[in-house]
């Protein structure tokens, strides 16, 4: 069974450290569904 199985996840990314497109793939490869994936940059 996967971690994240049925599970929906909102992917917040850094632009200087993982960025959003990044989790996303990890939240996928782990059995979630992004429901929103964005990368900002926090200053």
């Amino acid at each position: 069974m996967s971690i994240l199985a049925n599970m929906k996840v909102i992917a917040i990314g850094d632009r200087d450290g993982v960025p959003g497109p990044a989790i996303e793939d990890c939240v996928k490869t782990a059995g979630g569904e992004v429901v929103f994936s964005s990368t900002e940059c926090f200053v």
